[in-house]
């Protein structure tokens, strides 16, 4: 089927190229008012001004008129926990009462907690609730999404959280890309013996995931009372030498090092980034290693937000992203992160959209599917409502502009998967 889609008043993330942006680059957004766009099958075939469209030139066998609305390209979501058993709310009580981050996961929640939910649910149901958040954030503009394992923690769950990714990638129009994340937390069992659960991991998790071809990624939670730089280097390059390229979970709860080790072992991208020195900020901007903002966890967590405006002027790889999760995250909706990256980190609205698509794209190397607009890519993109501006999105922050979803060049609803 050939479709076009006319009438459209704004034509967002033209990007030529399929290359990470940053420093001033990253505030640029390509852009068309009064366009079109064709797709053919599931890829884009051409765009442009509705001036120079000539229906002679195509076969047209769809049109949708637009209406004026904005067309823009899907959300690149490289940083969830999206496949998890049950949510955590007694713990956003504890928040609330004043409970830290680090004394929730002491008294045997947080991860612990998650595991051990996870552990007691079959990979069936366990399937259907991470299908229905899929859904979800597919609903709200998401077209790829990169998914951690984490919350099992013993081979058999980690086997079954990576198996039901799996199925999502099978069953579902979006990108997904799978994470192994056993280094995630220690296990109670192993408190007190920890490198017996590095063992557990270098020589059983990692040939079982292999073996299966269940990940792309590997990463490690390198912070102070979980992982040490010198753990999640060892666990990264074992990793590494199985075929998975690392990513870091850092300097969430302190300066940690794990930005450097990242950089050191060419890790995709080191996320997080809360808490930020000199030294990992220098690191960082000389280095093609993507850092991860999660503004949704900085905000739940009532923690200091990542200093995004620092590390763009200084010339770092930013992406935004969800991290999704029942602890910390419970939320997949980008347009909130977008939203929040404006408001709360300064970010420019161009450098937020440009953050959310392209560049995370470039952190699940997605690049040449998805993150942009461009004849060849899939046809991955939502609608709005007439927008006056593209600042005008996250300023009415509260608003649930998108009025269609494409994904593989298929008009998407909450049951069409």
């Amino acid at each position: 089927m050939t479709c076009l889609y006319y009438n459209i008043g704004f034509l967002g993330g033209l990007h030529p190229l399929n290359t990470p942006l940053r420093g001033a680059e990253l505030a640029v957004y390509p852009s068309i008012n009064d366009a079109y766009l064709i797709t053919e099958g599931n890829k884009i075939m051409a765009y442009g001004s509705m001036q120079d469209f000539s229906p002679a030139n195509y076969s047209i066998t769809h049109r949708v008129d637009v209406n004026k609305g904005a067309l823009l390209p899907s959300w690149c979501d490289s940083h969830t926990h999206i496949v998890f058993a049950g949510s955590r709310e007694n713990e956003f009580v504890d928040k609330i009462k004043g409970l830290s981050y680090a004394e929730i996961a002491a008294k045997g929640g947080g991860i612990l907690n998650s595991a051990i939910k996870l552990q007691q649910t079959d990979s069936q149901e366990l399937y259907e609730l991470a299908l229905e958040r899929v859904r979800e954030v597919v609903q709200a503009g998401t077209g790829a999404i990169e998914i951690k394992s984490g919350y099992g923690l013993t081979l058999e769950a980690e086997l079954k959280m990576l198996r039901v990714i799996k199925r999502l990638k099978e069953n579902t129009p979006v990108l997904i890309r799978a994470t192994f994340l056993g280094a995630h937390a220690f296990p109670t069992i192993y408190k007190n013996n920890p490198d017996g659960y590095i063992k557990l991991l270098l020589t059983e998790m990692i040939p079982a995931i292999v073996k299966e071809d269940l990940a792309e990624y590997i990463d490690v939670f390198c912070e102070e009372g979980f992982f040490s730089p010198a753990q999640t280097a060892l666990i990264c390059e074992a990793g590494i030498k199985a075929g998975l390229r690392p990513r870091i979970h850092a300097n969430q709860l302190a300066i940690s090092g794990g930005v450097q080790v990242g950089v050191t072992l060419g890790a995709i991208s080191v996320d997080h980034l809360e808490s930020m020195d000199e030294a990992a900020m220098k690191a960082l901007s000389s280095s093609s290693t993507i850092g991860t903002l999660l503004p949704n966890a900085s905000y739940f967590l009532r923690m200091q937000d990542a200093p995004a405006r620092k590390l763009i002027d200084n010339g770092s790889i930013i992406a935004l992203a969800s991290d999704f999760n029942p602890g910390s995250a419970p939320s997949g909706n980008m347009n909130g992160v977008v939203a929040q990256a404006c408001i709360r980190m300064r970010m420019l609205p161009e450098e937020a959209f440009n953050a959310a698509t392209i560049n995370g794209a470039c952190a699940m190397e997605l690049e040449n599917q998805c993150g942009s607009i461009q004849v060849g890519k899939i046809a991955n993109f939502f609608i709005t409502k007439p927008i006056p501006s593209l600042a005008y999105y996250p300023y009415a922050f509260g608003s649930n502009l998108i009025t269609k979803v494409v994904l593989q060049g298929k008009e998407i609803h909450h049951s069409s998967f």
